[in-house]
């Protein structure tokens, strides 16, 4: 059996194709110290390159889902400021979402803030429990859009929301996030809601199609129109020579879900 990255304070499950990855230190709202980005950088290359996962769902553990990094920890270790500022994890955790080949869905059980925030966003499926506060905060840190937000956010939700969101730094609710567009739902239970839509893909989508489809998203994002029509002509020729279309077409016939085979 191979041993995961996980550690005590971000751990990993796996059940019915669908891993979990949790911050565990819920006695600090699950702040994340410099160990802890590198471990969950970590497991999601992890969980990536499993051919029995087909989704990843991220949450917290205890009332919190992030409340970014260890401000009470960071403040009084400038050796821990420097490696954190020093270490590659953080700079690329927010981004390597976009790069994976796994969807990747987080259930917003509670506070989000600061580069919690920039994690909880970055995936593709978001949840919210409706009484979660949300913050980027950093204008209120004396900091800067990290992460990428910047160029994230204007795209999740247009310019003038992102702005306000940005500038101001202030805390807003996951029934807010949802009216926003910023999380899919917000309710009592997004854990459940991610389990729900982890579910869904695990059972109807092919992962070739969804890791393809992820990879168009990105590329589309900053490409012109006919630029990405080709790209879709030469990514559906693929498409017709990959099993998965014939495991969809038996699976309609049969009335079952489809057997796809592993990305």
């Amino acid at each position: 059996m191979t041993l995961t990255p996980a550690t005590e304070f971000v751990t990993y499950t796996l059940d019915n194709q669908v891993a979990t990855i949790t911050f565990n230190r819920p006695e600090r709202l699950n702040a994340l110290l410099p160990d802890m980005i590198h471990t969950y950088s970590n497991l999601l290359d992890f969980a990536d390159a499993d051919p029995q996962v087909r989704a990843i769902v991220v949450t917290g553990s205890g009332r919190g889902f992030c409340s970014g990094a260890d401000l009470s920890i960071l403040g009084t270790d400038p050796e821990l400021v420097q490696g954190f500022l020093n270490g590659q994890s953080h700079r690329t955790v927010p981004g390597k979402y976009l790069h994976l080949s796994t969807p990747v869905i987080t259930a917003i059980n509670g506070p989000a803030a600061g580069l919690g925030f920039v994690i909880a966003m970055s995936a593709d499926f978001r949840f919210a429990k409706s009484d979660a506060k949300l913050s980027s905060t950093f204008a209120r840190l004396g900091l800067i859009a990290e992460y990428g937000i910047a160029w994230l956010l204007p795209r999740l939700v247009g310019l003038a929301r992102a702005s306000e969101i940005l500038i101001s730094g202030r805390t807003f609710t996951g029934q807010q996030a949802a009216e926003y567009g910023l999380v899919l739902s917000a309710s009592d239970d997004p854990l459940s809601a991610a389990y729900e839509c982890a579910a869904d893909l695990v059972s109807n989508c092919s992962p070739a199609s969804m890791a393809v489809i992820k990879a168009q998203l990105v590329r589309g994002m900053n490409a012109q129109f006919n630029e990405s029509a080709d790209d879709a002509f030469v990514e559906m020729g693929h498409a017709f020579g990959r099993e998965d279309l014939a495991a969809a077409l038996r699976g309609k016939i049969d009335g079952v879900p489809p057997q796809f085979p592993s990305n």
